[in-house]
């Protein structure tokens, strides 16, 4: 596209950041690719330590209640793509001042409903499909379904320009100087998930064997992993603290880390543990063997969602395992051990991966390409 559009993009956190984390990159991405994006927010407290620096031509905007019009001036810079993002809906006010405009000159936004990512094969199905809007001062519009996925004939994964020279120019051995962390060898290991029911064994077998005989250096995010931690310490009844003489289990707690930051951390790491919709594509990027821990439901349902993404990857019998007993609801005394990670093999199994999905388009690309034809 070789013109700028505006951009409205509406984010309702709900928990853990990975809304607005997914929010803010694709705000990001558009306006580094020469779009103008309003991100509108209800709770834009994380973006403090996410993106504190901000970024050139997004304007982040309070999702108030009421609604206020006032914070956008949508006569000099009217909408012309209008995501909904994760099933949110826009504000009425929002939608009914883009009906008046149209009214006025014939136009209207492209109306898009980004969805969550997940390899299921309904994603396929569902991809780019319409639905008409009926009712309203939108009445006669049409709103698109948008998929973000793994193949081809879906949306495809955030991946901003420029992302593999930027990895190719990273130094570990200064990053982690940077960040005070003292490491002469053995195995780094990143550590951002909910509260796994294997967390303690994942401890244990660390702190007692380490990883294959070297000692492991724990590097964890901060937030609900440093507390899922710090709280396995502190339950009476922990077999950590009778060896802590002999541990080969030394524990680093991180402080909140820009997007940036949080990328230069998986890249550093020989082991990624990782949760939610975008470290797990950032995860993907970086290369490295990684463990997923998927947003768990109650009835059991990502359960079904980590099979696919699974069988996309194409993942060997070892990491399959792995996912099912880390992702497993039941309690540290019901899984006694986690198998064995094999990290060469899945090394192969995600740089494999990490080569079929560069080649297909980015979100960004994407949904660019959409506005226009749809405009």
């Amino acid at each position: 596209m070789n013109h700028r559009l505006q951009w409205d993009i509406f984010c309702k956190v709900i928990d853990n950041f990975g809304d607005i984390g997914v929010c803010w990159r694709l705000a990001a991405d558009l306006a580094t690719r020469g779009h103008r994006v309003r991100l509108w927010v209800d709770d834009a407290g994380a973006l403090q330590w996410m993106a504190p620096g901000g970024c050139q031509n997004v304007q982040v905007i309070p999702w108030t209640q009421p609604f206020d019009l006032r914070a956008a001036d949508l006569a000099a810079q009217p909408c012309d793509v209008l995501i909904e993002a994760f099933g949110c809906d826009a504000a009425p006010e929002f939608i009914a001042a883009c009906a008046s405009r149209q009214s006025a000159n014939g136009l209207k936004p492209v109306w898009i409903n980004l969805e969550y990512l997940s390899a299921e094969a309904y994603v396929e199905r569902c991809h780019a499909l319409p639905s008409p809007v009926r009712g309203g001062p939108a009445d006669g519009w049409t709103k698109w379904f948008f998929y973000p996925g793994f193949t081809a004939a879906t949306g495809g994964l955030l991946r901003e320009p420029g992302l593999a020279d930027r990895q190719a120019r990273f130094d570990r051995q200064a990053w982690l100087a940077a960040q005070g962390i003292a490491f002469s060898g053995g195995k780094l290991v990143s550590l951002f998930c909910y509260e796994p029911g294997a967390l303690p064994v994942l401890l244990q077998q660390f702190a007692q064997h380490g990883f294959g005989g070297k000692p492991v250096r724990l590097l964890v995010a901060a937030g609900r992993a440093a507390s899922a931690v710090q709280s396995v310490f502190n339950d009476e009844k922990c077999l950590l603290r009778n060896i802590h003489g002999h541990s080969q289990l030394s524990i680093s707690y991180l402080p909140w880390l820009t997007q940036a930051e949080f990328d230069h951390l998986l890249w550093a790491c020989d082991l990624n543990f990782v949760r939610g919709e975008d470290s797990v594509v950032r995860a993907l990027w970086a290369g490295k063997p990684f463990v997923w821990h998927i947003y768990p439901q109650d009835d059991a349902a990502h359960l079904d969602k980590l099979d696919a993404f699974l069988y996309m990857l194409e993942a060997p019998p070892s990491l399959r395992r792995f996912h099912h007993a880390w992702n497993s609801q039941k309690s540290s005394h019901e899984t006694p051990h986690l198998p064995l990670p094999d990290l060469p093999a899945w090394q192969t199994c995600i740089l494999a991966a990490r080569s079929r999905l560069v080649r297909q388009n980015d979100l960004c690309t994407s949904l660019t390409s959409f506005a226009a034809k749809n405009r």
